[in-house]
Protein backbone atom coordinates (compact mmCIF):
# COMPACT_ATOMS: atom_id res chain seq x y z
CA UNK A 1 0.00 0.00 0.00
CA UNK A 2 1.30 3.34 -0.11
CA UNK A 3 3.53 5.72 1.80
CA UNK A 4 2.12 8.88 2.77
CA UNK A 5 4.31 11.40 5.34
CA UNK A 6 2.37 14.21 6.74
CA UNK A 7 3.71 17.43 7.86
CA UNK A 8 1.65 18.87 9.70
CA UNK A 9 2.44 20.94 13.08
CA UNK A 10 -0.52 20.11 14.83
CA UNK A 11 -0.73 16.75 16.79
CA UNK A 12 -3.93 16.67 17.58
CA UNK A 13 -4.60 16.76 13.56
CA UNK A 14 -1.45 14.49 12.53
CA UNK A 15 -2.73 12.08 14.96
CA UNK A 16 -5.90 12.12 13.71
CA UNK A 17 -4.86 11.87 9.84
CA UNK A 18 -2.48 9.04 10.61
CA UNK A 19 -5.32 6.77 12.44
CA UNK A 20 -7.76 7.37 9.58
CA UNK A 21 -5.40 6.93 6.81
CA UNK A 22 -3.72 3.67 8.45
CA UNK A 23 -7.71 2.30 8.80
CA UNK A 24 -7.74 2.39 5.03
CA UNK A 25 -4.07 0.10 4.89
CA UNK A 26 -1.92 3.32 4.35
CA UNK A 27 1.48 3.37 5.62
CA UNK A 28 2.45 6.50 7.36
CA UNK A 29 4.70 8.53 8.97
CA UNK A 30 4.69 12.11 10.91
CA UNK A 31 7.43 14.61 10.69
CA UNK A 32 8.84 15.09 13.94
CA UNK A 33 11.76 17.33 13.13
CA UNK A 34 10.29 20.46 11.31
CA UNK A 35 13.79 22.39 11.33
CA UNK A 36 15.02 19.81 8.35
CA UNK A 37 12.57 17.79 6.68
CA UNK A 38 14.78 16.13 4.19
CA UNK A 39 16.33 13.38 5.96
CA UNK A 40 12.89 11.60 7.11
CA UNK A 41 11.64 12.47 3.57
CA UNK A 42 14.52 10.77 2.13
CA UNK A 43 14.12 7.64 4.59
CA UNK A 44 10.42 7.34 4.39
CA UNK A 45 10.17 7.57 0.58
CA UNK A 46 6.75 8.32 0.46
CA UNK A 47 4.16 8.22 -2.21
CA UNK A 48 2.61 11.45 -1.24
CA UNK A 49 3.36 14.10 1.10
CA UNK A 50 0.28 15.80 2.98
CA UNK A 51 1.82 19.54 3.47
CA UNK A 52 0.27 22.45 5.83
CA UNK A 53 1.81 26.00 5.01
CA UNK A 54 2.08 27.03 8.79
CA UNK A 55 5.11 25.30 10.37
CA UNK A 56 7.82 26.21 12.27
CA UNK A 57 11.03 27.22 10.99
CA UNK A 58 10.06 27.26 8.15
CA UNK A 59 7.06 27.32 6.01
CA UNK A 60 4.56 25.11 3.66
CA UNK A 61 5.75 26.55 0.46
CA UNK A 62 9.67 26.32 1.42
CA UNK A 63 9.12 22.40 2.00
CA UNK A 64 7.38 21.68 -1.45
CA UNK A 65 10.31 23.62 -3.32
CA UNK A 66 13.02 21.81 -1.64
CA UNK A 67 11.18 18.49 -2.33
CA UNK A 68 10.70 19.37 -5.29
CA UNK A 69 14.06 20.11 -6.10
CA UNK A 70 14.69 15.75 -5.41
CA UNK A 71 11.21 14.43 -5.92
CA UNK A 72 8.41 14.67 -8.27
CA UNK A 73 5.82 12.81 -5.25
CA UNK A 74 2.48 14.26 -5.40
CA UNK A 75 2.30 16.85 -2.55
CA UNK A 76 -1.22 17.56 -0.63
CA UNK A 77 -1.39 21.20 1.16
CA UNK A 78 -3.58 20.94 3.78
CA UNK A 79 -4.53 24.58 5.72
CA UNK A 80 -6.89 27.02 7.15
CA UNK A 81 -5.28 29.96 4.96
CA UNK A 82 -8.06 29.03 2.19
CA UNK A 83 -7.78 32.32 0.15
CA UNK A 84 -7.29 32.60 -3.51
CA UNK A 85 -3.64 33.75 -3.10
CA UNK A 86 -2.72 30.95 -0.78
CA UNK A 87 -4.03 28.17 -3.41
CA UNK A 88 -2.11 30.00 -6.19
CA UNK A 89 0.83 30.40 -4.29
CA UNK A 90 0.24 26.26 -3.47
CA UNK A 91 0.07 25.08 -6.78
CA UNK A 92 2.66 27.27 -8.30
CA UNK A 93 4.85 25.66 -5.62
CA UNK A 94 4.62 22.16 -7.11
CA UNK A 95 1.24 21.17 -5.21
CA UNK A 96 -0.88 19.07 -6.49
CA UNK A 97 -4.23 19.74 -4.87
CA UNK A 98 -5.35 21.80 -1.67
CA UNK A 99 -7.52 20.74 1.48
CA UNK A 100 -8.81 23.09 3.16
CA UNK A 101 -8.91 23.24 7.37
CA UNK A 102 -11.46 22.10 8.98
CA UNK A 103 -12.27 18.99 6.90
CA UNK A 104 -14.25 16.18 6.93
CA UNK A 105 -12.00 12.95 7.28
CA UNK A 106 -14.20 11.07 4.56
CA UNK A 107 -13.49 14.02 1.62
CA UNK A 108 -9.45 14.34 3.13
CA UNK A 109 -9.45 10.30 2.19
CA UNK A 110 -11.26 10.48 -1.41
CA UNK A 111 -8.90 13.46 -2.24
CA UNK A 112 -6.07 11.61 -1.64
CA UNK A 113 -7.24 8.50 -3.12
CA UNK A 114 -8.43 10.46 -6.16
CA UNK A 115 -4.48 11.78 -6.47
CA UNK A 116 -3.02 8.46 -6.33
CA UNK A 117 -5.09 7.30 -8.33
CA UNK A 118 -4.13 9.84 -11.10
CA UNK A 119 -0.64 9.66 -10.58
CA UNK A 120 0.02 5.58 -9.86
CA UNK A 121 -2.96 3.57 -11.60
CA UNK A 122 -1.34 3.18 -14.69
CA UNK A 123 1.85 1.77 -13.73
CA UNK A 124 -0.48 -0.20 -11.03
CA UNK A 125 -2.82 -1.45 -13.56
CA UNK A 126 0.00 -2.35 -16.09
CA UNK A 127 1.90 -5.91 -16.49
CA UNK A 128 5.11 -3.62 -17.42
CA UNK A 129 6.86 -0.93 -16.29
CA UNK A 130 9.30 1.57 -18.42
CA UNK A 131 11.92 3.24 -18.25
CA UNK A 132 14.04 4.60 -20.63
CA UNK A 133 12.84 1.90 -22.80
CA UNK A 134 13.74 -0.91 -20.68
CA UNK A 135 10.85 -2.83 -19.60
CA UNK A 136 10.50 -4.71 -16.34
CA UNK A 137 7.62 -7.53 -16.23
CA UNK A 138 6.21 -7.63 -13.18
CA UNK A 139 4.19 -10.93 -14.22
CA UNK A 140 7.34 -13.26 -14.47
CA UNK A 141 10.48 -10.72 -12.75
CA UNK A 142 12.37 -9.95 -16.04
CA UNK A 143 13.61 -7.21 -18.41
CA UNK A 144 13.48 -6.68 -22.14
CA UNK A 145 15.85 -4.77 -23.86
CA UNK A 146 16.20 -4.20 -26.89
CA UNK A 147 14.88 -7.72 -27.78
CA UNK A 148 16.99 -9.20 -25.56
CA UNK A 149 15.29 -11.09 -22.47
CA UNK A 150 17.17 -10.85 -18.82
CA UNK A 151 15.77 -12.74 -16.06
CA UNK A 152 16.18 -11.38 -12.63
CA UNK A 153 16.58 -12.79 -8.85
CA UNK A 154 14.34 -11.85 -6.50
CA UNK A 155 16.50 -9.37 -5.03
CA UNK A 156 17.35 -7.70 -8.18
CA UNK A 157 13.71 -7.34 -9.77
CA UNK A 158 12.63 -5.88 -5.79
CA UNK A 159 15.65 -3.30 -6.18
CA UNK A 160 14.16 -2.63 -9.92
CA UNK A 161 10.89 -2.43 -9.00
CA UNK A 162 11.19 -0.15 -6.46
CA UNK A 163 13.79 2.52 -8.80
CA UNK A 164 10.73 2.09 -11.68
CA UNK A 165 8.03 3.11 -8.81
CA UNK A 166 10.35 6.10 -7.78
CA UNK A 167 11.51 7.37 -11.55
CA UNK A 168 12.51 10.50 -11.56
CA UNK A 169 13.72 10.91 -7.54
CA UNK A 170 16.12 9.39 -5.90
CA UNK A 171 15.68 5.86 -3.64
CA UNK A 172 17.43 6.00 -0.05
CA UNK A 173 19.59 3.12 0.61
CA UNK A 174 17.36 2.70 3.89
CA UNK A 175 14.34 2.27 2.32
CA UNK A 176 15.73 -0.10 -0.79
CA UNK A 177 17.00 -2.22 2.40
CA UNK A 178 13.65 -2.63 4.08
CA UNK A 179 12.25 -3.69 0.79
CA UNK A 180 14.52 -6.10 0.39
CA UNK A 181 15.09 -7.72 3.81
CA UNK A 182 11.33 -6.45 5.85
CA UNK A 183 12.36 -6.53 9.25
CA UNK A 184 15.99 -7.33 9.37
CA UNK A 185 16.95 -4.31 11.08
CA UNK A 186 20.70 -5.38 11.20
CA UNK A 187 21.95 -6.89 7.91
CA UNK A 188 25.08 -5.33 6.85
CA UNK A 189 24.70 -2.22 4.53
CA UNK A 190 27.70 -4.09 2.58
CA UNK A 191 25.46 -6.80 1.66
CA UNK A 192 23.04 -3.96 -0.43
CA UNK A 193 26.44 -2.79 -1.95
CA UNK A 194 27.24 -6.26 -3.29
CA UNK A 195 23.63 -6.90 -4.51
CA UNK A 196 23.49 -3.29 -6.42
CA UNK A 197 27.05 -4.35 -7.89
CA UNK A 198 25.99 -7.37 -9.44
CA UNK A 199 22.77 -5.96 -10.85
CA UNK A 200 24.28 -3.14 -13.01
CA UNK A 201 27.05 -6.32 -14.27
CA UNK A 202 24.07 -8.17 -15.09
CA UNK A 203 22.22 -5.21 -16.76
CA UNK A 204 25.68 -4.11 -18.70
CA UNK A 205 25.56 -7.77 -20.02
CA UNK A 206 22.57 -6.95 -22.37
CA UNK A 207 24.03 -3.37 -23.28
CA UNK A 208 22.19 -1.51 -20.31
CA UNK A 209 24.79 0.69 -19.00
CA UNK A 210 24.58 3.35 -16.21
CA UNK A 211 21.00 2.72 -15.68
CA UNK A 212 20.98 2.93 -11.92
CA UNK A 213 23.08 6.01 -10.81
CA UNK A 214 24.16 6.52 -7.11
CA UNK A 215 23.23 9.67 -5.50
CA UNK A 216 25.67 10.26 -3.10
CA UNK A 217 24.65 10.35 0.80
CA UNK A 218 20.92 9.37 -0.43
CA UNK A 219 20.68 6.31 -2.44
CA UNK A 220 20.29 5.29 -6.05
CA UNK A 221 18.28 6.47 -8.53
CA UNK A 222 17.38 5.62 -12.45
CA UNK A 223 19.09 7.95 -14.99
CA UNK A 224 16.98 10.29 -16.59
CA UNK A 225 18.96 9.45 -20.09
Amino acid sequence: MYRILIVEDDNRISKQLKKHLEKWGYEIECIVNFENILPQFISFAPQMVLLDIGLPFYNGYYWCGEIRKISQVPVVFISSAADNMNIVMAMNMGGDDFIVKPFDLEVLLAKVQAVLRRTYCVKAQAAVMEHGGVILNLADMSLLYEGKRLDLSKNEFRILQLLYEHAGCAVSRESIMKRLWDNECFVDENTLTVNMNRLRKKLEKVGIENFILTKKGIGYQLSNE
